[in-house]
C-alpha cells in the first residue's frame, strides 16, 4: 500500500498538466504516453485498474474481420494495422493464433464467401499473418475432433492475435509503464464531479480505502471512464458529440475442451460470432450481444443458457457441458460510441468497436468513447496529440511509450536466469518455461525477481498450487503493482480467480500466505473480505470435482 499512499499526497499537493478519469484501456494507455512524452499526468479509477470493461474482454487482439460484412473497410485497416502494430511492440504479450471457423447448413454466406473474406482481411492486414485456408467439413473434422460437423458445409482457417496473459494484466502495465515515467497513478480514488478554476481544473475525488475527500488540481480533464462517460460529463456539465450505446457480453470458463492451442469460431444461433477460446488449462466460451441501457449488468440464467446451448450444439463432446461445469464467469457492457443526436442507422448487432475522441477546446476537456484494446496504441498517440493542441506541449515529444525492452535487455535477462538454472523450476505442469512466463509479465523488472531469487531461493518456489505464480511474484506485487483488495491480484493483475474455482481456493493454503505478503497485519480482512464479497459472475463456485489442477481435462471432453 505504500506506492498508493505516496500517489494519493500527490494527488492532493501537485498541480498536474493531465488527469484522467478512469483506468481502463483508453485512460491506461493515454496515461502511458502522455507520461512516456514528459508529460505531468495523474491517473484515478474509482474502483481498480481495469476493473469494468478492460477485464470482460474475449483476451483478442483482431483486426475485426466481422466489420468486413457491414463494409467497414477503413476500420478493419486500421484495426489490423493496430493488431500487427501490438504483435511486433509486444512479441511476448500478444500473439499469432489461428481461428478455425465452421460454417452450418442454412448460414447467411456460403463458406467460400466466408474464405474470400478472409482473404481480404489477409490482405488488408498487409500479409502479417498466416495466409487462410479454406476447409471442407472432413478437414475440419481431421484438425479438430471435437467439433461436429454433422451439419457443416465448409469452414475456414484465418488468423488474428490474442492476449497471452488476462487483459487486465496487459491493461496494467501500461498503468505501471506510467509510473515508471513519473506519472501519478491510484486505484478506489472515485471522482465526484469537477469544476472550472481559472484556467484548469479542480476535481473533487475521494479515497474510497482512506474515506477522506480532496481536490485535485490539472490544466486538462480527461475523461476516460468507459461505460460511464456520459455519466462523468453529466457532473461536469460537458456536451459532446457522441454518447455510449451498451452491449451487454458474458463468457463462461469451462474445463479446458481441446488441447489444440486454436480459437473455435462458429455463428451463434443469432449470427454472430461466437468462440471458445484457450485460457491456460481452461477454454473461455461466448460471447453474448445483448442491447441493455445501463453500464451495470450481471449474468442471468438466459445467458449461461445461450452460451451453453451454443456451444454444445457445435461440438460433439462426450458429455455436454451443464452449468456445473463453469468454474468462472466473465461479464460486462461494450461501451459502442454513437452520435449523440441518435443512432448510426444501422443494425445494433453492426455497430462498431470504433472509438472516437470529443475536445471542448475551450474547457480543456477530451471525452474518449468507444474503443477496444487492439487500437490502445492509436488511443494514447492521438490523446497526446490532442493534449498538445490544447497547449501541453510534451517534453520529451519522440519517446516510444510502449512495447517490450529491446533484444539486447532480453538477452541479458536469459542469460543471468539461465546462470541461476530458473528454468529448472518450471513445474512439470506448465506450458512454457518460468523464464518465458517472467519475462512476459514483467519485462525490465523481471530482473528484480531475479535478485529476490538469489538472496532467497525460497522466492522461487510456487506459491498456489496450481496457478503458476512464485512467492516472489506475491513479494514484487505488493510493492510494484498497487495491489489494494485480494480481488485485484487474483482477477486482475492475474487471472487465478477465473481459471480457479472458489472451493479449490478457499482450501489453498498458499492464498493465507499470499495474502500475508500482500497485506501484512490485514491479512485475514482482505481474506474474508474477498469470499464475502464473491458474485456470480467473478467467482463462481466450480462443480464439487473441480481442483486447482484441472482434474476435469480435455481428455474427458474428447469427441464422442
Amino acid at each position: 500500500m505504500q506506492l498508493r499512499d505516496s500517489n494519493i499526497r500527490r494527488l492532493a499537493d501537485e498541480t498536474f498538466d493531465v488527469l484522467i478519469i478512469g483506468g481502463g484501456i483508453n485512460g491506461a494507455s493515454a496515461a502511458a504516453a502522455l507520461a512516456g512524452k514528459g508529460v505531468r499526468v495523474a491517473l484515478i479509477d474509482r474502483g481498480d485498474f481495469a476493473g469494468a470493461t478492460s477485464q470482460h474482454s474475449s483476451n483478442l487482439a483482431w483486426g475485426g474481420i466481422k466489420y468486413l460484412e457491414s463494409h467497414d473497410f477503413g476500420l478493419v485497416r486500421k484495426l489490423c494495422k493496430s493488431r500487427n502494430h501490438l504483435i511486433e511492440s509486444f512479441p511476448s504479450t500478444v500473439q499469432e493464433i489461428r481461428f478455425l471457423t465452421t460454417v452450418g447448413r442454412g448460414f447467411r454466406h456460403r463458406p467460400h464467401t466466408l474464405w474470400a473474406g478472409a482473404w481480404l482481411y489477409w490482405l488488408m492486414g498487409n500479409g502479417a499473418t498466416r495466409i487462410p485456408h479454406y476447409l471442407r467439413p472432413s478437414s475440419i473434422r481431421r484438425r479438430e475432433p471435437i467439433v461436429d460437423v454433422s451439419e457443416a458445409v465448409g469452414g475456414l482457417e484465418y488468423s488474428d492475435a490474442y492476449l497471452h496473459d488476462n487483459d487486465a494484466r496487459f491493461v496494467f502495465n501500461f498503468v505501471r509503464s506510467a509510473l515508471d515515467h513519473g506519472g501519478c497513478a491510484a486505484n478506489y480514488v472515485a471522482s465526484e464531479g469537477a469544476r472550472r478554476s481559472g484556467d484548469g481544473w479542480l476535481t473533487r475525488v475521494r479515497d474510497e480505502i482512506g474515506g477522506e475527500s480532496f481536490e485535485v488540481r490539472s490544466q486538462v480533464l480527461i475523461n476516460a471512464a468507459g461505460p460511464w462517460v456520459d455519466a462523468h460529463n453529466a457532473l461536469t456539465g460537458q456536451a459532446t458529440e457522441h454518447r455510449h450505446a451498451y452491449s451487454k457480453g458474458i463468457h463462461l470458463i469451462v474445463p479446458r475442451l481441446t488441447d489444440h492451442h486454436r480459437v473455435l469460431a462458429f455463428f451463434a444461433d443469432d449470427g454472430r460470432l461466437f468462440f471458445a477460446i484457450p485460457m491456460g488449462p481452461r477454454t473461455c466460451i461466448g460471447t453474448t450481444d445483448t442491447p441493455v441501457d445501463s453500464p451495470e449488468v450481471s449474468v442471468t440464467d438466459d445467458d449461461v443458457a445461450f452460451v451453453l446451448d451454443n456451444i454444445n450444439k457445435r461440438l460433439s463432446l462426450a458429455t455436454p457441458l451443464t452449468r456445473d461445469d463453469v468454474i468462472s464467469t466473465r461479464c460486462g457492457v461494450r461501451p459502442l460510441a454513437v452520435k449523440a443526436s441518435g443512432g448510426e442507422g444501422r443494425d445494433f448487432l453492426q455497430l462498431s468497436r470504433k472509438h472516437a475522441i470529443d475536445t471542448d477546446e475551450k474547457h480543456r476537456h477530451i471525452s474518449i468513447f468507444g474503443g477496444k484494446l487492439t487500437d490502445c496504441l492509436n488511443v494514447g498517440e492521438e490523446i497526446v496529440t490532442e493534449v498538445e493542441r490544447l497547449g501541453i506541449a510534451p517534453s520529451h515529444p519522440d519517446a516510444r511509450w510502449y512495447g517490450e525492452p529491446g533484444d539486447d535487455v532480453k538477452r541479458d535477462f536469459l542469460r543471468q536466469a539461465e546462470r541461476m538454472g530458473l528454468d529448472d523450476l518450471t513445474p512439470v505442469s506448465s506450458s512454457e518455461p518460468l523464464t518465458t512466463r517472467l519475462w512476459r509479465r514483467y519485462g525490465r523488472h523481471a530482473f528484480e525477481l531475479l535478485e529476490r531469487i538469489r538472496q532467497d531461493p525460497r522466492q522461487g518456489e510456487l506459491l498456489i498450487e496450481g496457478t503458476e505464480y512464485l512467492r516472489g511474484e506475491l513479494e514484487q506485487a505488493r510493492q510494484r503493482e498497487m495491489v489494494t483488495r485480494l480481488e485485484d491480484f487474483l482477477r486482475r493483475r492475474s487471472k487465478i480467480s477465473l481459471v480457479v474455482g472458489e472451493a479449490p481456493l478457499r482450501a489453498s493454503p498458499g492464498l493465507r500466505e499470499a495474502c500475508e505478503i500482500l497485506f501484512g497485519d490485514r491479512a485475514e480482512e482482505r481474506l474474508a473480505d474477498y469470499f464475502a464479497g464473491a458474485t456470480d459472475d467473478e467467482a463462481a463456485p466450480a462443480s464439487a470435482d473441480t481442483t486447482v489442477d484441472a482434474t476435469h481435462d480435455s481428455a474427458s471432453r474428447a469427441s464422442a
